[in-house]
């Protein structure tokens, strides 16, 4: 059942008898957890009698973190806007940098149907083996940071680079909301680096020489901009309002 939440941000006005302006958000609607992440991609399909093909970001990301596809393979973060096509993944970019025979398996007339399924045969019971994982309130319902801390899953951090280390940078960021009541949001680099490269976000997500937080809001973020490039649809979602702003009440 799909679920939604909706975050109340309130504005307190100093006055004598201060009114309380509330501004409301609708928080995304979220699929089943084994369906969140996924992507129908359709880019090519839509010239051609194949059916879409459904790729599962939970799946992935048990083997590899999200540099390897969106840094080292170069895939975009929006859904349908990377130019992948079979002649592509033959000569091993994107998809078929691995689906090659030897890492996984090949771009071969006989493994078709395994991609381009136009929906999730099969998907939930998959899903079921990953009910060891650490468990979170939204999305996929996996903490996927502590299943990594705790060693529970260990993804490949670089397909180019044997000897790949991330950078030693551990800031963390306490960003003031613009509502009275509404406590910081926490950001901590070290957490992100663990699965991200410095080029994943800098600086087509987040401008570091603009230096400003201005149109850091909710609203841009709901539009998958800043944090939304990610957590709206693949990391966890908004709905998990806590995660990000830690001393909320609730």
């Amino acid at each position: 059942m799909r679920q939604a939440r909706r975050l109340f941000c309130m504005l307190v006005v100093a006055f004598a008898a201060p009114p309380i302006l509330a501004q409301t958000f609708d928080l995304p609607f979220l699929p089943e957890p084994w369906q969140f992440g996924d992507v129908m991609i359709t880019r090519q399909t839509e010239i051609s009698s194949l059916p879409p093909v459904v790729f599962s970001h939970w799946s992935h990301r048990m083997r590899y973190t999200c540099r390897v596809c969106h840094f080292e393979l170069d895939f975009v973060y929006k859904a349908n806007e990377t130019d992948i096509s079979e002649a592509a993944n033959q000569a091993g970019e994107y998809c078929g940098f691995c689906h090659n025979g030897k890492t996984a398996f090949d771009h071969s007339e006989k493994n078709c149907q395994k991609c381009h399924t136009g929906g999730w045969p099969g998907a939930r019971e998959r899903f079921k083996r990953l009910s060891h994982l650490p468990k979170a309130p939204f999305g996929n319902r996996i903490d996927w940071t502590k299943a990594l801390e705790l060693g529970l899953i260990k993804p490949q951090q670089s397909v180019l680079e044997e000897d790949y280390e991330p950078m030693g940078f551990e800031d963390k960021l306490d960003i003031d909301a613009d509502w009275a009541l509404i406590p910081p949001a926490h950001f901590s680099h070290d957490e992100h680096k663990s699965w991200l490269d410095c080029a994943d976000c800098h600086p087509a997500v987040f401008n570091v020489k603009l230096k400003t937080t201005e149109h850091f809001k909710m609203l841009y973020i709901l539009q998958g901009k800043f944090c939304g490039a990610c957590h709206l649809n693949v990391a966890f979602p908004l709905n998990d309002c806590k995660r990000c702003h830690p001393k909320m009440s609730n």
